[in-house]
């Protein structure tokens, strides 16, 4: 029974280890990173987890949790699994709406009493083999998890020796092994079971169902003592599974960063200066992102906003800020294909706001391109990537000589323009402009309508015809342009 490890000394947890919960998240770590759980948090089968009032993003995770039998200190990878004493169940749960300021140590998120159920049998470790188990969940009877140790990132004995590298592992300690893909979130009401068994072992040996029962709380966070809870699209996203579970992405969707494809390809013809003619006819003369040119010769962008603030350099800020997974990090993390991230970097353009590995992870996330009012490291690598990037040019200075990564989705400045997220940018040869989305449909036609026009023009000029009155059209001109577009419809 689970009687002995109801206060283990330690409880250590991996972010992610599962191929297909990096998969779903679309990162991979290279290396395995953990956290700490408290021994209080620690639950029995048949108990109760409280979601607390005001919460919305409580999520189980079925995992599989190492009991250390005998102390571990920097062991080899060879002899670490002969420290695992037993085998059982666990259930990491968490709460989404309390992430955003723990900055990936979880301390309030996952910390919370009964947040780690464990049980309800041990499993000698002795008599399975680590890369041979698997791990299931339920949700009110119905699967919702099923993998198995074969698709482990990190196998289960380099967690053991990596994590004796550091501190010794004592008997009872526990280690949280990650979950798969499918966790998700629950209710009030619902009842979740994991199991942990060894199904090609003889005797095919079991934890058993560890059941555990939501309830609702009735205590609401003060605020007056730390920051309350918080949500956002990316942690409903990442709390569900997906987007399309959380209700945020229809399935079947054919937009792109939520532009239609007719639409896009509207402002994919439209050019800036088209545009922004457009903008300037309805009292928008503040469209501009200034400043900014195209990495790449000929490159046109189109997308939503999707908006990183920096704010100025400020060492206790950057201690607590800009390290970890960070609000740059989590911006190029989390961008939508078709969207284009817009960066506020103050115009200072002696800061690398972005290097190749955020452009990489911006292309393989299918983003439409970056603007930023700073510079870029590793200019011509993030060109070659094909990433489009309008910025004031290289630089080689790496995150913490002149900004803090400070927050994503907010509205920011770049480059003398206000950008809210959503908001539709387009880039080409001229410049960036910021279109609001209300007046994107019209603006655009517009734009293509006076586009066919000063095409008709550019044939008159060419043809001898003097600009006076023709640019823009008089009456006389404009009755000739009615005539001769009037006459080709005909045709």
């Amino acid at each position: 029974m689970t009687a002995d490890i109801t206060r283990p000394g330690k409880i250590i947890a991996i972010h992610l280890s599962y191929a297909s919960r990096a998969d779903q998240r679309g990162r991979r770590p290279a290396a395995p990173s953990y956290f700490f759980k408290p021994a209080s948090s620690v639950g029995v089968s048949g108990g109760t987890v409280e979601r607390p009032a005001g919460i919305e993003l409580l999520a189980f995770e079925g995992e599989i949790a190492l009991v250390i039998g005998t102390a571990a200190r920097r062991v080899p990878l060879a002899d670490a699994w002969a420290h695992v004493g037993w085998v059982t169940a666990s259930n990491d749960l968490g709460l989404y709406d309390l992430r955003a300021n723990d900055k990936g140590s979880n301390v309030r998120s996952k910390g919370g009493d009964g947040y780690t159920p464990l049980g309800p049998e041990l499993i000698d470790a002795r008599t399975v083999d680590p890369a041979a188990l698997r791990v299931r969940a339920w949700v009110n009877g119905e699967l919702r998890q099923d993998d198995t140790t074969a698709g482990l990132i990190f196998p289960l004995a380099q967690l053991v020796a990596d994590l004796s590298q550091h501190f010794t592992l004592e008997p009872g300690d526990v280690i949280l092994t990650g979950t798969p893909a499918g966790s998700s979130v629950i209710v009030p009401g619902d009842v979740v079971e994991i199991e942990v068994d060894a199904p090609d072992a003889p005797g095919a040996p079991s934890s058993g169902r560890l059941v555990t029962t939501v309830t609702q709380g009735e205590v609401p966070f003060d605020g007056e003592l730390g920051s309350l809870p918080a949500v956002d699209d990316l942690q409903r996203t990442e709390a569900w599974g997906s987007a399309e579970a959380a209700g945020l992405a229809p399935a079947g969707a054919t937009t792109e960063g939520g532009l239609s494809p007719e639409l896009r390809a509207k402002l994919l013809e439209a050019p800036t200066a088209g545009l922004s003619a457009q903008l300037r006819r309805r009292g928008h003369h503040s469209c501009f992102i200034d400043g900014v040119a195209a990495n790449i010769a000929g490159a046109k962008i189109v997308g939503t906003a999707k908006t990183l603030r920096f704010v100025p350099f400020r060492e206790d800020l950057f201690a607590s800020h800009g390290g970890g997974y960070n609000a740059q990090k989590r911006a190029f993390d989390a961008v939508n294909e078709g969207e284009v991230i817009v960066i506020e970097a103050r115009g200072d353009a002696t800061t690398g706001t972005l290097g190749d590995i955020l452009a990489l992870r911006a292309r393989t996330r299918g983003a439409a391109g970056v603007v930023t009012d700073g510079g870029v490291r590793d200019f011509h690598a993030v060109a070659e990537i094909g990433l489009p990037v309008f910025s004031q040019g290289a630089h080689p200075s790496v995150l913490g000589r002149k900004h803090v990564p400070w927050d994503v989705d907010v509205t920011i400045a770049c480059g003398g323009a206000t950008v809210q997220p959503g908001d539709i940018i387009v880039g080409d040869g001229d410049g960036v402009v910021v279109i609001p989305p209300a007046l994107v449909e019209q603006v655009v036609d517009d734009t293509l309508a006076q586009e066919i026009e000063d095409a008709w023009i550019a044939e008159q000029v060419a043809a001898g015809h003097p600009v006076d009155g023709l640019f823009p059209l008089n009456a006389e001109w404009r009755a000739r342009y009615d005539a001769a577009t009037g006459a080709e419809e005909a045709r």
